[in-house]
């Protein structure tokens, strides 16, 4: 990579990565919850009767989507919002066929796994994770591509 070594590469622009990944997902998830609470887009899922398990799911997208978003608290909502996604293929796609490509599952699945992926390895750049962990005592300890952890320079 003209004289630039992978794993330099890779330490440099990986946090910039997962933020674009997390944003990017972030916003098409939000649309999924105001797919339903709001009814924009205007979808067949529009406007779910109060307290039921898709109305239920329509703040949780949002509200968690909107944390994603500004990268607060990532790797405790990715974890929640991909058991979310896990329930949502068991309960709603799954049944319909045991194939994700006829169930129209894909979307569930590799939101599953977007969140999984940022549960494990942190926000990224442009989060207030990054923030907070300015902010803290330095953690000695593992660097995920995420960043959030940081080193103290003695």
């Amino acid at each position: 990579m003209h004289g630039m070594e992978t794993d330099e590469f890779s330490e440099r622009w990986a946090p910039y990565a997962v933020a674009a990944l997390r944003i990017i997902t972030a916003l098409l998830f939000i649309e999924h919850g105001t797919a339903k609470l709001f009814g924009f887009p205007e979808t067949a899922m529009a406007y779910p009767p109060m307290w039921s398990l898709f109305w239920i799911a329509g703040w949780i997208e949002i509200i968690g989507g909107l944390l994603l978003l500004v990268g607060l608290w990532t790797r405790w909502v990715g974890v929640l919002l991909a058991g979310e996604m896990a329930i949502a293929y068991f309960y709603v796609h799954a049944p319909q066929s045991p194939f994700p490509l006829v169930n129209h599952g894909e979307g569930a699945i590799l939101y599953t796994f977007i969140f999984l992926l940022l549960a494990v390895i942190g926000a990224g750049e442009w989060s207030i994770d990054k923030i907070r962990a300015r902010n803290r005592d330095p953690i000695v300890g593992y660097e995920a591509p995420g960043g959030e952890r940081t080193y103290s320079e003695e």
